[in-house]
């Protein structure tokens, strides 16, 4: 790839420095996909400047006036702490008629709204587990077409935030309670959809128009409980004492031909109907029947080095800094409605 000049868009405080020579894994582990992206490109030849941005554009628009990047690398997940006003930047880069990386505006409103998507791939015959929204200050009633049992979450948090065994509930009275919960620990409506009891399968995705699909990676927990669900709470996916306790690990899943196929199949037709680009991943659950059920999309995933998405792309022969250098690609190369 011709050497290119990125602007790196991170949270304020999660500047990656220079090196991280006697830092702790605790120490990194809040800007390490921040530091991985950044230290991998410059290794790579190209010019990077990382940007923190909290709650105020203004840095942007100076930045992209002074350095005129070729492509402003899109690591901000958040603005003013609010998850969901990612796409707003992105817009604003559009405005600014700036390249980027990852999932274009709308794709990330889309996906982002849990119910918002999964309404999508209801009409598109997606299958996806049936729901219910709870909004805030209103009275929960479970409508009578859902089933017990429920897992209950934010229809906007990601990251498995506010997610844990407490979340799967199997009466009207728990219902409640969580969905109080949600609404009080998120500040956000509550959704509720139908539990499947199956395999928790990640398929990530790569590309506009034309599609990857990289090998499916699948969450283990070899040494859970009979009494605990197999789900991916907060505590499963980012407490290490917690992982290694109940042998909860990530590795490719061991699918059938057949199986893959309609995975590959069902992945893209989820991405497409999202309007997603960039990259993605897909969060599904593999039954003992063998149904598959989409339960959400998420645009721009975790691309550390290390992380499920990056450790696909390895077993598909796409090394780290390939992997970053093809999402470059496919920023520049993305038809935006100022290129048209």
């Amino acid at each position: 790839m011709k050497k290119q000049r990125v602007l790196v868009l991170v949270r304020e405080g999660h500047e990656p420095p220079e090196s991280i020579e006697g830092l702790t894994d605790d120490e990194i582990a809040p800007w390490k996909a921040e530091f991985d992206v950044v230290s991998t490109l410059k290794e790579r030849g190209h010019t990077v400047r990382a940007l923190g941005v909290y709650d105020d554009i203004g840095p942007i628009r100076s930045t992209l006036a002074e350095y005129e990047p070729n492509i402003t690398f899109m690591l901000l997940e958040e603005f003013h702490g609010v998850v969901v006003y990612d796409h707003a930047i992105v817009s604003y880069l559009e405005l600014m008629r700036q390249p980027y990386t990852g999932c274009n505006p709308r794709g990330l409103l889309l996906s982002r709204d849990k119910a918002l998507s999964k309404k999508i791939m209801t009409y598109h015959r997606i299958p996806t587990p049936r729901f219910a929204v709870f909004p805030r200050a209103r009275k929960v009633k479970r409508p009578t077409k859902l089933s017990y049992p429920l897992i209950v979450k934010s229809v906007l948090e990601d990251a498995s935030l506010g997610i844990s065994q407490a979340s799967i509930v199997t009466n009207d009275e728990a219902l409640a309670e969580r969905v109080r919960f949600v609404h009080a620990h998120t500040s956000s409506d509550a959704i509720a959809e139908e539990y499947v009891d199956g395999r928790e399968l990640y398929v990530s995705v790569l590309g506009d128009s034309r599609l990857t699909v990289l090998p499916p990676w699948e969450m283990l927990f070899t040494k859970m409980p009979d009494t605990v669900r197999p789900i991916a709470t907060a505590k499963v996916k980012w407490d290490t004492k917690y992982q290694e306790k109940h042998g909860i690990d990530t590795q490719v899943a061991d699918l059938t031909p057949e199986q893959i196929a309609r995975i590959t199949k069902l992945s893209k037709r989820v991405y497409r109907a999202l309007n997603m680009s960039g990259y993605g991943r897909m969060d599904l659950r593999l039954r003992e029947d063998g149904k598959i059920f989409v339960l959400e999309a998420n645009a721009n995933p975790n691309i550390e080095y290390g992380e499920d998405f990056a450790e696909s792309a390895e077993k598909a022969g796409i090394g780290y800094g390939a992997l970053l250098e093809k999402i470059i690609g496919l920023g520049l190369r993305y038809r935006a409605a100022w290129k048209v």
